[in-house]
Parts: C-alpha cells; sequence; structure tokens
C-alpha cells in the first residue's frame, strides 16, 4: 500500500500514452492491481483492456454499468451482480450535500472487483474514489488485502460520506429549528421545512438499498475460508452498523421536521385565534356607536329628545361612555 502513498485519482500516471479509456492505475499488496477509470462509461472496455473475463465484460455491457448517468428519472440502486467467473459488480450511490442551497445531490460508485484488479468509476460530486485513494495511502492499514482492500475502503468511505451529509442536514435542521421558533417570524418556514424533508427523503433512499447489499456481502463473506472471511466480515459489519447509525439519525432528523411542522401549524392557528378575538372585540365595541346612529338615523318625526338642547352631545358621550366601557372588559379578559 505505500505505491498509493499521496497519490489521488487523476494525478498518478498510470500507463504510456496509448488509444483506449483514461485510467490510472495503482498497484495494492499480493500483486493486485486497482484501475480508476476517469469515464464510468468507459468501464467496459478497461475491464477487457485490463484482462478480465468476457463474461464480466459481458455482464457489464448488457446491464449497461456506468453507461446510463443518475438522473431524477433514473436513480442509481445499490445491486450486486456476479459473474460466472468470480468477478463481483457493486453499484451504490454516493451522497453529497450543497450548504449554500440545502440540497443532497446523489451520484453512483460502481466497482468491478477481479480476482487480482478491481476497477472504479464514479459520477457525481462525493469523490469516493479519491477519499478512498487517500485513505489507503495515508491512512491506517486497510482492514483487508489484495482487491478487497480497495473494496473496504471505497465502501468505508461511503458511508462516512453519508456520515457527514447527515452531520450537514442536522446543521440545517437546527437552523431552520430557530427560524420556526423565532419570537419574530420571519416569512413563512413550511417551505424550508418542505424541502429538508425531501432531501432528508433522497438521501434516505439512496442509503437504504446500500444496507441490502452489505447483508449480501457479508453472507458471501461467511462462505469464504475462516481466517479471510473472518476479516472481511469484521468490516462489512463495520460498515453495516454505520449505515444503519446514519438512517436512524436521518429518520430522528425527519421526525423532528415533523414535530416542527406541526409545532408551527398550531402556533399559526393560536395566532389567528388571537386575531379573530381582538377583530370580534373591535367590532362589539364599533357596533355600539353604530346601532344609536342606526337608531336615530331613521328619521321618524316623533323620537325622545329630538328638541332637547344637549341631546346631540349628550348622545356622544353616551355612545363614548359606553365603547370605553367595552373596551376595558375586553382588555381585562385579554381579548385586546
Amino acid at each position: 500500500m505505500d505505491d498509493l502513498a499521496g497519490a489521488t485519482p487523476g494525478t498518478t500516471p498510470a500507463e504510456p500514452p496509448q488509444a483506449g479509456p483514461r485510467s490510472d492505475v495503482h498497484p495494492l499488496d499480493h500483486g493486485a492491481t486497482w484501475v480508476v477509470v476517469h469515464h464510468p462509461a468507459d468501464l467496459a472496455a478497461a475491464a477487457a483492456r485490463h484482462g478480465l473475463g468476457d463474461d464480466a465484460v459481458a455482464v457489464m455491457r448488457l446491464k449497461g454499468l456506468g453507461s446510463r448517468p443518475p438522473s431524477p428519472d433514473r436513480p442509481v440502486r445499490a445491486r450486486i451482480d456476479r459473474t460466472a467467473d468470480g468477478t463481483l459488480l457493486v453499484t451504490a450511490p454516493t451522497l453529497s450535500f450543497d450548504g449554500a442551497t440545502r440540497q443532497v445531490s446523489t451520484g453512483s460508485l460502481l466497482l468491478v472487483v477481479g480476482e487480482k484488479v478491481v476497477l472504479t468509476a464514479e459520477t457525481g460530486t462525493a469523490d469516493v474514489v479519491g477519499r478512498t485513494a487517500a485513505r489507503l495511502g495515508a491512512g491506517p492499514h486497510a482492514p483487508d488485502d489484495g482487491v478487497r482492500q480497495v473494496l473496504a475502503g471505497a465502501l468505508l468511505t461511503l458511508v462516512a460520506t453519508a456520515g457527514d451529509v447527515e452531520v450537514e442536514l442536522g446543521d440545517a435542521v437546527v437552523a431552520t429549528e430557530s427560524v420556526v421558533f423565532a419570537a419574530t417570524l420571519t416569512g413563512d418556514p413550511v417551505q424550508r421545512i418542505y424541502d429538508l424533508k425531501r432531501e432528508i427523503a433522497e438521501a434516505r433512499r439512496a442509503l437504504g438499498p446500500v444496507t441490502s447489499v452489505l447483508a449480501e456481502l457479508v453472507a458471501d463473506a461467511a462462505d469464504e475460508p475462516a481466517e479471510a472471511g473472518g476479516r472481511t466480515q469484521r468490516w462489512l459489519r463495520r460498515v453495516q452498523t454505520t449505515a444503519d447509525r446514519v438512517d436512524e439519525h436521518l429518520d430522528a432528523h425527519d421526525r423532528l421536521l415533523g414535530d416542527m411542522l406541526s409545532a408551527h401549524l398550531s402556533r399559526v392557528s393560536v395566532r389567528q385565534n388571537e386575531d379573530m378575538r381582538k377583530i370580534s372585540a373591535w367590532a362589539a365595541i364599533a357596533a355600539v356607536p353604530t346601532l344609536v346612529a342606526g337608531i336615530y338615523g331613521m328619521n321618524f318625526h316623533h323620537m325622545p329628545e329630538l328638541t332637547w338642547t344637549y341631546g346631540y352631545p349628550a348622545a356622544l358621550l353616551g355612545m363614548g361612555a359606553v365603547c370605553w366601557w367595552l373596551h376595558r372588559l375586553f382588555r381585562r379578559s385579554g381579548w385586546l
């Protein structure tokens, strides 16, 4: 693994210039080789070029691995394909988070694991391959050997990246909570809450199927010799535990957002009730002079106090006194 020290995909010259897919080659322990393919569409050609079996190449071309970039209409699903010659084809979604827009972006990680060669290709902005190279080159010793060390490093990095996204989403949830429960409400936080719930749902949809893939890998490792299989099972269970923990945290964030939405709607309902009480109180106060003016506006000839000198100011004073009394009564009851 010393050959990977300081190396990152895209910076290590791998092969003499020649026609074919762009790729970097990193030597591994026990004579194994790691090939980083720059363009996922070139994955099948790179597999044929580096001596993987015809079955593996045929399966890759049949399933179109790497040839169809992920899109909202066609998201990446985690899956495992096996060929007759023992080659393992692993597809897993990757996650990244944009703090400025508070949006989760998904990509794809493709691994083709043969007996002595492993190929990787990636789409999206998570840079799992680059982080895996840094992890294997400068970090602690890989928990496996041969081509399995790349598989271990890639899966560990993938769930670690998902954990970083979960932390970013958690920070966004905390920021949203401070907006929802601020003393002075600025704008409508409902859209912000729904946007975050949508991003959390996208992250969970991407991460959820990975756990089923890990379960398959754990089952495969159980069929291997005791020493090698036990070592592989240990790091796979570590990956599975981390993925489950990240999913639980995302679920907790989603529930907290749901509680925030309920609390916000209750707060809005209480505020509307307070407004309705104020409107009703002012309407009751305004009804008194309206009633008196309406009665005296009927223009009947014989009405009380029409000829009284002080009738007009007395009526105004009486209406004012009743309005003042009603205002005081409503303030005491909390309606104003």
